[in-house]
């Protein structure tokens, strides 16, 4: 079988750390785009954190969005493109800290986007920070001790949280294994064809790897996501109203 590089992957260097996720999740969607034969009609909605290096990466069209706005700025985006497949793409803490009520109040309104969300349990760029989703225990460099619920309350599972709107898809997967990339694939095109079916708000979520705020190997890091974070970040699909496995 022969296998060729995704024609909207570029040749340029991204900048992403060695280990990270978010190369793996952006090939991911190339592929996915073009064996839906849609790549020409996307619009990549970025953020200014570590996702916004994609916009090297990939020939797609894209917009520039404040922190934690993507959503938003992709659900104005496809009220005006309606014919073309808009995806924010944020982090865990655009998506889920600054950019929550934006992230809400789309799924409330079902608006037809794709949300692609890639979560490693922290703020990656400025530094490591804590985010909604860092795991009880875990240190980051605001919390050095470790997350103390007590103190800092509990993370936030998006899952739990849209699982009763009234939106098209929602689903959680992962990079950690290659099985996990597969099915994490299957995923992002299923939330691709309902929005081409004009289906409504879709919502994937990727765990994955921070090797260097996590102070971890790449090696290491996607045994923290397999053994860690999935224990709090079940794998699944929680939501799915396509009815394209029927």
């Amino acid at each position: 079988m022969k296998y060729s590089i995704p024609k909207t992957i570029t040749n340029i260097e991204s900048g992403w750390c060695p280990g990270c996720g978010h190369g793996i999740v952006t090939r991911l969607l190339a592929e996915t785009t073009e064996e839906l034969g849609i790549s020409d009609k996307v619009i990549i909605v970025r953020d200014v954190a570590c996702g916004s290096m994609q916009s090297g990466v990939v020939t797609y069209n894209n917009i520039g969005a404040a922190h934690g706005r993507t959503i938003a700025v992709a659900a104005g985006a496809k009220r005006i493109r309606k014919e073309d497949i808009v995806i924010a793409n944020p982090g865990d803490g655009s998506a889920y800290s600054i950019g929550i009520e934006s992230t809400m109040h789309a799924a409330l309104r079902n608006e037809n986007i794709l949300a692609l969300v890639v979560n490693n349990s922290v703020f990656g760029m400025t530094g490591g920070q804590m985010s909604p989703t860092t795991l009880p225990g875990q240190k980051t460099t605001s919390s050095p001790y470790g997350r103390d619920t007590s103190y800092n309350g509990n993370l936030l599972d998006i899952m739990k949280v849209l699982n009763t709107f009234d939106i098209a898809y929602l689903a959680r997967g992962s990079v950690d294994s290659p099985s996990a990339v597969m099915k994490a694939k299957k995923y992002i095109k299923k939330a691709l064809m309902m929005q081409q079916d004009n289906k409504g708000f879709c919502l994937v979520e990727i765990l994955s790897p921070c090797p260097t705020n996590w102070g971890l190997s790449p090696e290491d890091s996607l045994k923290f996501i397999k053994e860690k974070q999935q224990e709090y970040f079940p794998l699944g699909e929680y939501v799915d109203k396509g009815g394209y496995d029927k």
